[in-house]
């Protein structure tokens, strides 16, 4: 599916996630999960119908910029997140690495 149709990301607090969607239908979302002064982003999809249109990049792009200005460290479990702060020096100065600790907590969290 290809649209010309500018992608809008917003922020969906009460699932923990970013979504993103084109023409007012979801694309993708990027889901985390706060502890204490972090958010720990977990996970990133986007729906195969809209895949190749760099939809996830603008995604975390956003929820990470979000994330710095609500004066929150990013901690990127999910492969994607990891990959996009790494090839993004300017989040850098937000990111906290992955620990045991933070990957132990999180399997308590989501069972």
């Amino acid at each position: 599916m290809t649209s010309s149709a500018t992608p809008v990301v917003t922020h969906a607090p009460d699932l923990h996630r970013y979504e993103i969607r084109v023409d007012g239908e979801l694309a993708g979302f990027t889901q985390y999960l706060d502890r204490d002064a972090q958010r720990v982003f977990y996970h990133t999809e986007v729906d195969e119908a809209f895949a190749g249109q760099g939809l996830a990049s603008v995604l975390v792009r956003q929820a990470l910029t979000e994330t710095r200005e609500a004066g929150r460290r990013v901690v990127p479990v999910c492969p994607y997140v990891a990959k996009f702060v790494q090839r993004h020096e300017e989040f850098a100065d937000v990111t906290d690495p992955v620990t045991p600790e933070t990957v132990n907590w999180l399997e308590s969290k989501l069972g």
